[in-house]
């Protein structure tokens, strides 16, 4: 019954892309009709389903001979996806004008094309600006005071990205970027709260993008928590390996002490349909923690914060939203989380959702930036940065 309802869900899908991609197929045909009356209407939808579909077909495993290929077509499909959500909000006002344009009789001889030319022009200025927001990242910073005191090293800086999406689009000139700011923080810490990968971990191997990630440079550590494109990879041991070996840990529902800090990494929300065992409470997860420290905990999704408020967290780090990544999509992510970007405060719990860092899909974003987040967190006693070494160690898995 479920492989049925998932058959039924996929086939669905597919139907409603194919509408949607038939509707835009067909003004697009009728502008290359009218610009180029000659032109065959079989290389055009040949040529446009090719391009409409190349992200799924890039996402079929093909043998390794294939492989360049593969990616070649999921490069084009992601900037495709980009287009298609351009089209499904421009079109239709495109052709309610002119049903307005047809009412007031005025003549309608040339819209196809002068209305065609300037959505063409309008992409473009879309993909360049929406470009720039997707690579040109911004820093925000964050205070966070805090009523528990550690006796040292206080405030901490903490340097946060998320949504990384390291993959054939978001590579190792972008992650270099990324590890460049962070640096320049000179953090006590450095939290990646999920979805370091873009689903596939082939191309982060096959880039070597682990050697980029092995110069963050924090003085008490880096870590990490799964997202849900870590699952939807399927490589989840081997990543987590791999980083291990570069001295980033991921944690998977599991507490580190770090500085007098506590560091929680939860599993992310898909360990509850996609794991046996699903994933851990809150509470479970803090029990028999000394919650007179702090209490830092990452959760790739941002849900949940009125249990991490009870339980005693003082900090809550999420993303997975990219705040819709491409507008209008924010309006969808404002109503589906209790808060989808920036900062909230709950109580005595502090929650900051990142934007993210890289892109699912297009390198593109429009009503969102990339961003990384530096949290100041001043806490009680503040005193002068100590040289003695502190200790780090695994508290409970």
């Amino acid at each position: 019954m479920k492989t049925l309802r998932m058959l039924a869900s996929g086939f669905a899908m597919l139907l409603i892309l194919g509408l949607v991609n038939f509707y835009i197929g067909y003004h697009g045909w009728l502008l290359v009709h009218e610009w180029f009356s000659g032109a065959s209407s079989v290389l055009f939808w040949t040529l446009f389903l090719l391009v409409a579909f190349a992200y799924v077909v890039g996402m079929i495993p093909w043998p390794t001979i294939m492989k360049p290929l593969a990616r070649f077509f999921k490069v084009i499909g992601s900037y495709y996806l980009a287009c298609m959500e351009f089209a499904i909000i421009m079109l239709p006002l495109a052709d309610l004008l002119y049903v307005l344009l047809g009412w007031m009789g005025v003549d309608r001889t040339h819209y196809v094309s002068e209305a065609g030319g300037t959505l063409l022009i309008l992409l473009v200025v879309f993909l360049v600006w929406g470009s720039i927001n997707a690579w040109s990242t911004v820093v925000r910073t964050h205070p966070i005071p805090i009523d528990k005191s550690i006796g040292t090293s206080t405030p901490l800086t903490i340097a946060v990205a998320s949504d990384l999406h390291l993959g054939n689009i978001v590579g190792n000139r972008h992650l270099k970027k990324m590890v460049a700011q962070m640096n320049a923080m000179k953090p006590d810490v450095i939290l990646l709260a999920g979805d370091v990968l873009d689903d596939s971990i082939e191309p982060f191997i096959r880039n070597s993008m682990s050697e980029q990630l092995k110069q963050l440079k924090a003085r008490h550590g880096v870590y990490a928590v799964l997202g849900n494109h870590e699952y939807y990879g399927g490589s989840i041991k081997e990543y987590t390996d791999l980083m291990s070996s570069i001295g980033i840990k991921v944690l998977q529902d599991e507490v580190e002490e770090v500085a007098g800090t506590y560091i929680v990494g939860r599993k992310d929300k898909t360990a509850e349909t996609m794991e046996a065992g699903g994933r851990l409470s809150v509470n479970s997860l803090l029990n028999g923690l000394d919650l007179t420290r702090p209490v830092i905990m990452m959760d790739h999704q941002p849900t949940g914060f009125d249990v991490a408020a009870q339980e005693g967290v003082d900090i809550l780090l999420s993303g997975h939203t990219h705040r819709g990544q491409i507008a209008p999509n924010h309006w969808i992510t404002k109503r589906l989380f209790e808060l989808d970007w920036g900062y909230l405060r709950k109580d005595k719990l502090h929650v900051v959702v990142s934007s993210g860092y890289g892109t699912w899909g297009p390198p593109i974003r429009l009503a969102s930036r990339s961003e990384i987040i530096k949290l100041e967190v001043v806490l009680e006693g503040t005193k002068q940065y100590s040289e003695e070494a502190v200790s780090t160690k695994t508290v409970l898995i």
